[in-house]
């Protein structure tokens, strides 16, 4: 017998509109309370690059969205912090937020979109991928590709999210 998350027919990614931020700040605040950003810069990255911004639908109804952008390796954009602009020469497509509602979870909707956006920062010519893990999620990253990079440089800027965040990287072919 299946489980109740099997039940779902309709989840789809479809591309994040300016319609979609009420519910992008609704779900942040909900998965991660402990990570608090304002709606406006949520939205600015939407604004900066709308080809990283996706909002997961569970029977038409938001469950999940995923904030990526082009930036530099190495660097990390402050939390709760308005970008201004992406940087001149980005080098790595950094993936800023991915939350799923739990009734979104363990229905392969993260490993869906992360091939997506691994094929979009490839096409793009980025030679690498990254991110900063948080609530304990540095295994469900390994198994995506990435490893955990060593940055004595990062630690006071990763300290600002937990002290358990992890500067990831994913190494593109």
């Amino acid at each position: 017998m299946m489980g109740p998350k099997m039940q779902f027919r309709d989840v789809a990614w479809r591309a994040m509109d300016g319609y979609d931020l009420d519910a992008v700040f609704s779900i942040a605040n909900k998965v991660h309370p402990g990570f608090f950003e304002a709606r406006e810069v949520l939205a600015e990255k939407h604004a900066l690059y709308r080809n990283g911004c996706y909002i997961l639908e569970v029977a038409e109804k938001p469950a999940g969205y995923v904030l990526a952008h082009p930036w530099r390796r190495g660097t990390l954009p402050a939390l709760d912090a308005l970008l201004g602009a992406l940087p001149q020469e980005p080098d790595t497509f950094y993936i800023h937020d991915l939350a799923l509602l739990p009734l979104a979870r363990g229905i392969g909707a993260a490993g869906k979109i992360l091939t997506s956006l691994t094929k979009h920062a490839a096409a793009m010519n980025f030679p690498t991928m990254s991110l900063v893990a948080v609530n304990g999620s540095v295994p469900f990253w390994e198994k995506q590709g990435f490893a955990v990079e060593q940055r004595a440089d990062l630690a006071d800027k990763l300290a600002t999210y937990e002290q358990e965040a992890r500067y990831m990287v994913k190494v593109l072919d």
